[in-house]
């Protein structure tokens, strides 16, 4: 089945990206998750829509992407959340609370779907983060998460 990408998927592209998947991965996961979009022949014009929108949200050369890594790297993310005794969290840090502190540390504003957690982050402490800005940039991150 032919699919129009609507967001980045792990493995397959990007948005904007016309792929070939089977037929049940495209109507039981990524067509129900607005992910993707059935391809047609009017599609296109969703297509053009989408990269549009992805051209200008997104970092463009390797250079401007090497200077957001530069200023990632110089820059440590203070989280305040609720904690119980032990240090374990009431929930988990979500890359949508790290974007929005990086941008209140005075850092680059950056997409919350670019941000990658290896594992939830459920306890106080420092923790790294990778932060994906170009196919051949990642920043790493320092996260120190504090109790309220």
């Amino acid at each position: 089945m032919k699919i129009i990408l609507t967001h980045e998927v792990a493995n397959l592209g990007v948005a904007g990206d016309i792929v070939e998947v089977k037929d049940g991965y495209a109507r039981n996961y990524l067509i129900p998750r607005s992910v993707a979009i059935r391809w047609t022949k009017g599609g296109q014009k969703d297509v053009d829509a989408i990269r549009r929108a992805r051209r200008v949200r997104e970092i463009q050369t390797l250079e401007q992407a090497q200077a957001v890594k530069g200023e990632l790297e110089a820059l440590t993310v203070r989280l305040e959340t609720r904690a119980g005794n032990t240090g374990r969290l009431f929930g988990a840090i979500t890359p949508a609370d790290i974007a929005g502190a990086i941008k209140s540390a005075g850092g680059p504003d950056v997409d919350k779907r670019r941000i990658q957690v290896s594992a939830p982050i459920k306890a106080l402490g420092q923790h790294k983060v990778a932060v994906k800005l170009h196919p051949e940039v990642e920043a790493n991150l320092g996260v120190t998460v504090v109790g309220a």
